[in-house]
């Protein structure tokens, strides 16, 4: 699989070749990749292929499914780099297909469920209502909000977790190894969910001491995982609300993946609180911890999860304009240079005269 530098089709090297209507039409076929990755990773194929390779109607009668219909579906993700199908027939796994096994580090077959599932597909479908309105095109194909609907449907609600959980850990490691979080003594974790950023960074910095925030009934959960990380020593659990009162005092304060979820209005007001909560601390940071959209016409993977925002709940990802834009109007300024196209650490200090 590669990324064509000047079209921007990700999929087989030979696609940079095609004529441009081909290359077109190839880009719509999205929803149909997408399915057959979704197929097979439910059935678990990946894992059936850990031992070895296998033909059709071996993979089918594991699986319980139709073995000339599964062929079908194989030979598919095979011609976009997903799996390999050898001449005799049978099917190995390669580089790419590892990833959808659920058994490995790293494993994305949980993200794979998620973005083939109804919930992502049936609010895309509905993508023109936002486009023509600007409201989140889930409410309109589910009469209820995003969240609201993970409550009432647990099913969907776990798939959530567990891709977002999934894609929590893989990027903390990569913010973890790229920005010095060491130089702060106290560090606060707004929105933290369950914990596991804090508890990876006390992990490795044994002299810092934590504060985690979140909604009383995520934050419960954390107390097992810290307990398990062997830090309960040096972390304070705070249940709260980033809109609320945040606890002050702190070195630093982390905002990981929160502001995207957010239009810039609701964004502006919890980084208020943290502003507030940095209060005589001159030399006190907040740290934002988010996809840095890249520059026009290059390929990131940001400018797919903006629609994501956007049609879930009316957030966005943001360009390092549009961030620098955002927080000074909660009184900060950017003092890093964080990379655009990936996953970044953006370090901001209180600017002196405001809040």
């Amino acid at each position: 699989m590669t990324v064509d530098t000047v079209t921007g089709v990700v999929g087989p090297a030979i696609t940079a070749a095609l004529p441009p209507h081909v290359r077109l039409l190839l880009l719509t076929d999205g929803k149909r990749i997408s399915r057959v990755l979704h197929v097979l990773a439910e059935l678990g194929i990946a894992d059936e292929l850990a031992g070895g390779p296998l033909t059709v109607p071996e993979l089918a009668e594991r699986t319980g499914t139709h073995g000339d219909s599964l062929g079908r579906v194989l030979r598919v993700a095979a011609a976009f780099g997903v799996f390999a199908e050898r001449p005799d027939g049978r099917y190995t796994l390669n580089d790419v297909g590892e990833a959808l096994r659920s058994d490995v580090p790293g494993s994305q077959r949980d993200m794979v469920l998620y973005n083939g599932d109804e919930m992502l597909w049936r609010s895309y479908g509905r993508l023109m209502h936002t486009v023509r309105t600007g409201q989140p095109a889930f409410e309109a194909a589910y009469g209820h909000g995003f969240f609201e609907h993970l409550e009432q449907d647990p099913r969907a609600g776990a798939l959530f977790d567990r891709a977002m959980t999934g894609m929590s850990r893989a990027t903390a490691r990569m913010l973890l190894d790229g920005f010095d979080f060491g130089r702060f003594g106290r560090i606060a974790d707004v929105g933290g969910g369950r914990g596991w950023f804090l508890a990876e960074l006390l992990g490795r910095h044994p002299r810092m001491r934590g504060t985690l925030v979140d909604r009383p009934a995520v934050v419960e959960e954390a107390h097992r995982l810290f307990d398990e990380a062997g830090v309960t020593d040096r972390v304070e659990v705070v249940p709260g609300d980033f809109f609320g009162e945040l606890p002050r005092g702190r070195d630093a304060y982390v905002l990981k993946a929160v502001l995207h979820d957010w239009d810039d209005e609701r964004a502006a007001a919890i980084l208020g609180r943290v502003r507030e909560a940095l209060a005589g601390r001159p030399e006190g940071r907040l740290l934002v911890c988010e996809f840095l959209v890249g520059p026009a016409n290059e390929w990131d993977r940001g400018k797919l999860l903006d629609l994501d925002m956007l049609i879930r709940f009316g957030g966005r990802e943001r360009s390092e304009e549009q961030w620098r834009a955002l927080l000074a109007t909660a009184g900060f300024e950017l003092v890093n240079e964080p990379v655009a196209g990936r996953w970044a650490v953006l370090e901001c200090r209180p600017v002196p005269g405001t809040r």
